[in-house]
């Protein structure tokens, strides 16, 4: 199976934003737009974290998740402000993939099997912030007493079926991934960990692809989203073999 590269759409109030350690955001374009790019630039899969429904306390925006899930022909994964397997159900329908689950699993962690039994653990990504070996909540406001290897443990034996695992110190920076979190985290668990946090060129994507099987990037394409596919190249050169994709599909 081929690594897979994945771009994440950071979204707040319907627009795409980056920071850096999770604060200082600033927006950088349309997600639907930014979807469209990346579908057609050779992305594997996309990430759309509506990362301030869980802090305003409301839905993820469901109108949003359509019109990007309607341009998209990769698996799509939407996550933020869901707390019920009814949410979960509202974004399915809407076109995601997958739901991701953050604060809402570590305040009841019965959710993560209660939406896995309805829907399969195939649809069940369970988003870990991490720092300090700790786990953070509400976009990574929270501090909790959850240390993360064995939240990451407990969340797959819960009916998880990836992790999406984000480093808090790393994020925004790109000074590269916390490979030696991801790699902890990835040898504790049987299923796939994605890396996130910290992607600010291609050679610390393909250290991060082989660590694990998948990693996030943000910034580095949404300043240039036409050089997605560039990117790809420069991965391949650094020795990672990514799914073979034509420029022209």
């Amino acid at each position: 199976m081929f690594p897979r590269l994945i771009p994440c759409l950071d979204v707040a109030h319907g627009r795409v934003v980056k920071g850096v350690n999770f604060v200082g955001l600033r927006d950088v374009g349309d997600p639907v737009e930014l979807a469209l790019h990346y579908g057609a630039g050779g992305a594997d899969e996309l990430v759309f974290l509506d990362i301030t429904a869980t802090p305003d306390e409301r839905a993820t925006l469901v109108g949003v998740v359509g019109a990007v899930a309607d341009v998209l022909d990769i698996p799509f994964t939407v996550g933020g402000g869901v707390r019920t397997v009814a949410d979960a159900a509202r974004l399915i329908e809407a076109g995601a993939d997958r739901v991701s689950l953050n604060s809402a699993a570590v305040a009841q962690p019965s959710l993560i099997g209660e939406i896995a039994h309805r829907f399969g653990s195939q649809a069940v990504v369970v988003a870990i912030d991490t720092g300090g070996g700790r786990v953070h909540t509400h976009g990574g406001r929270t501090l909790t007493e959850r240390a993360t290897l064995p939240w990451a443990r407990e969340v797959a034996d819960r009916g998880a079926g990836e992790i999406l695992l984000t480093s808090i110190d790393h994020d925004g920076r790109r000074e590269g991934f916390d490979l030696s979190t991801t790699g902890e985290v990835a040898a504790a668990v049987t299923i796939p960990v994605i890396a996130s946090g910290g992607a600010g060129n291609a050679r610390h994507v393909a250290d991060a692809l082989r660590v694990t099987g998948a990693a996030l990037v943000a910034s580095i394409v949404h300043e240039d989203p036409a050089g997605l596919p560039g990117l790809r190249e420069r991965i391949e050169d650094e020795g990672v073999e990514l799914r073979p994709w034509r420029r022209d599909r």
